[in-house]
């Protein structure tokens, strides 16, 4: 008998409408969030995502079946959607909420979660790439909550990422003294550090392309979810603004000085 080949991997690559890198970060007038009237973009974490998972593909086209793009946001979440499909993506899911609203991490584990579950068959999810953290909230803890929710190992902080036959998936992953390789089997969660890639500008014709691919529109109730904050912000401020530093004429003033801050 011939032996039985494995099936084509899904990837899953969740993406959020962030503020943009780039803008000055400010409180809002209400003081309990930031202004968010301002420019957005894909998170550059989930840039990075979706990235590997084209490169995946392109590595492994005998393996890679198809690259769905996910985003829970408002409206104009549809843009964030649309950028990776022009970078390489298939097709887009989006879970739509009013402009105001806030998705807090559990509710994003709990929203891909359901999109996981509601796949089937050879369409079936068998790999979520996602970025480690947003930059608005810097959370970083998604994926984690998400592995969780759904029994599955999980490669945090990818710097490489490497997909064999067999659906075995090796990643290499930053931590404090070095780095460090794990080893797992899909289905698997993967977040992904800064130095795993170099995300690619998309070109006019894939823009253009992007346009026709189908994106599903989906409501919070259509999947049966509850978006609503578990946790109240209270308050909002800025960091304390810097003091000029000050010079001494010696070592001994340094030293007297260190010890009266208690430094030394």
């Amino acid at each position: 008998m011939r032996p039985t080949l494995p099936r084509l991997v899904n990837i899953l690559v969740p993406v959020k409408r962030s503020i943009d890198y780039a803008v000055k970060i400010r409180v809002a007038s209400d003081g309990k969030g930031v202004d968010t009237t301002v420019k957005h973009s894909m998170n550059p974490f989930d840039e990075i995502a979706v990235e590997e998972a084209i490169r995946q593909r392109e590595k492994n086209g005998k393996l890679v079946k198809s690259i769905t793009a996910l985003s829970i946001g408002p409206p104009k979440a549809v843009d964030t959607i649309r950028t990776a499909l022009a970078m390489g993506a298939d097709a887009g899911i989006h879970i739509t909420v009013p402009e105001s609203s806030v998705v807090e991490p559990i509710a994003v584990a709990n929203a891909i979660k359901k999109i996981i579950d509601r796949s089937e068959g050879e369409n079936k999810f068998d790999l979520v790439i996602l970025g480690k953290q947003a930059i608005d909230d810097d959370s970083g803890s998604t994926g984690g909550m998400l592995a969780g929710l759904l029994g599955w190992g999980q490669g945090t902080f990818a710097s490489k990422v490497a997909i064999a036959d067999g659906g075995k998936v090796e990643v290499t992953r930053e931590i404090d003294g070095g780095l460090e390789i794990v080893e797992g089997k899909l289905p698997l969660i993967v977040t992904t550090d800064l130095r795993l890639n170099e995300p690619r500008y998309a070109s006019l014709p894939n823009i253009m392309k992007a346009k026709k691919k189908k994106i599903e529109t989906l409501k919070p109730e259509d999947l049966g979810l509850d978006f609503t904050p578990r946790f109240e912000t209270i308050s909002v401020s800025e960091p304390a603004k810097r003091q000029g530093g000050g010079k001494v004429e010696s070592v001994d003033e340094l030293v007297a000085k260190l010890k009266d801050a208690g430094v030394l």
